[in-house]
């Protein structure tokens, strides 16, 4: 079943929001907050993989 593309994006932002970090703009460069994301965002499939 395909899910409306806002739903997606509204799910995956509250998978973000789960991570005190990313919560506030703690990041002093773009990159760096481009990183911690990518990190979270494995971090995430790994344990909806594990479960």
């Amino acid at each position: 079943m395909a899910l409306p593309k806002p739903w997606i994006i509204e799910r995956a932002l509250g998978w973000l929001n789960l991570y005190q970090r990313l919560s506030k703009g703690y990041e002093r460069s773009t990159k760096a907050a481009d990183t911690i994301i990518q990190i979270t965002m494995i971090h995430n499939m790994f344990q909806k993989i594990s479960t």
